[in-house]
């Protein structure tokens, strides 16, 4: 077959009709349909596909631009069955801002994807594995690749930092040498993996910009990943080294105060993080730049407990897990 060739596949796809009142009223249905690959796309059996809370969202009508009907799902880990010359048999993973927002997206038996958007698959890593590094890696590493990566010496303050996002953003951040100091908001230890230790402030027992700043010698955190919005945003503010960095990838109330004074006369940089803004392509480059850190071992994906694998047929069950605040990474396999 020539490149130019276009091969075609009938897939098992979960198929989202309308919009849903809320979790509670999903009704996911699994159909078939014919996917059909251009010239310079490839064509994925996924052999695994993560699911996200900005799945959930699309499908409770919180992102109006979200098509219907289609097929969720923005991570993904399979194999290439047919593409441009060199890609057959890979192993691949990939994200995106996009699939399954605004085009058919990963929870499904097949997917066709551009060429330039996926990423080999680290060897030693399962399949299951590899879908579920997909949003939370990409959207710590956009943080910090806006923001700056983090250097050695360096104070990263990470609020929220056993949700999936901030555990990556630890990740990454001592990855590069980085000194992180994590936030919680009940008695908890960090959770995930890291390359050194990582103090944690319990918020509801002490004040953190003043726990911050006794920590780093008045200084303060050349870098505040707040992946939980609002709530920390004063504290996160108030933590700020001068010229420090502040990453914002959510919201619950939208509006602020903001001292515009003290932001000018600490010099501060505030970043703003959307990575559905991110097409498959330009979302595969962030993935890459994440590559020698698992390939290494600095970077670790996020373990899969048994319980959290479902089948298409279950996507039901797998939406609402994740709507429910499910701590696990949610995967389905076809």
């Amino acid at each position: 077959m020539s490149t130019a060739d276009a091969k075609t596949v009938e897939a098992r796809c979960v198929r989202l009709v309308s919009k849903a009142e809320n979790a509670a009223a999903l009704a996911p249905v699994v159909e078939r349909l014919t996917l059909e690959r251009g010239p310079s796309d490839v064509l994925i059996e996924v052999k695994a596909a993560a699911v996200n809370p900005s799945d959930i969202k699309a499908a409770t009508g919180l992102m109006p631009y979200a098509v219907f009907p289609r097929t969720p799902g923005r991570d993904y880990a399979g194999v290439v069955i047919d593409g441009p010359a060199g890609t057959v048999g890979r192993e691949v993973f990939g994200s995106s801002g996009d699939l399954g927002i605004r085009r058919d997206g990963t929870h499904a038996s097949h997917l066709v994807v551009e060429a330039d958007a996926v990423v080999e698959k680290p060897k030693t890593v399962s399949w299951e594995a590899a879908a579920g590094i997909g949003v939370p890696f990409v959207t710590a590493m956009e943080g910090f690749r806006r923001a700056g990566v983090p250097k050695s010496g360096e104070t990263v303050l990470v609020f929220g930092v056993n949700g999936k996002v901030g555990q990556a953003a630890v990740q990454i951040a001592t990855w590069q040498g980085a000194r992180v100091i994590g936030v919680v908001r009940r008695t908890e230890a960090y959770e995930g993996h890291s390359s050194v230790p990582v103090e944690v402030i319990d918020a509801s027992a002490i004040d953190v910009a003043t726990r911050v700043r006794e920590l780093t010698g008045g200084k303060g955190a050349d870098i505040v990943f707040n992946t939980v919005g609002d709530p920390y945003f004063q504290a996160a503010h108030k933590s700020l080294a001068l010229r420090g960095r502040q990453i914002l990838i959510a919201a619950i109330d939208r509006i602020v105060q903001f001292n515009i004074l003290e932001f000018y006369r600490g010099q501060h940089t505030y970043v703003g993080i959307d990575t559905l803004g991110l097409s498959s392509a330009a979302t595969g480059a962030v993935l890459r730049d994440l590559g020698p850190g698992f390939a290494s071992g600095h970077l670790k994906p996020f373990p899969i407990r048994a319980n959290a694998i479902y089948p298409l047929e279950r996507a039901r069950e797998a939406y609402v897990a994740v709507a429910g605040s499910s701590r696990d990474r949610v995967i389905l396999k076809p």
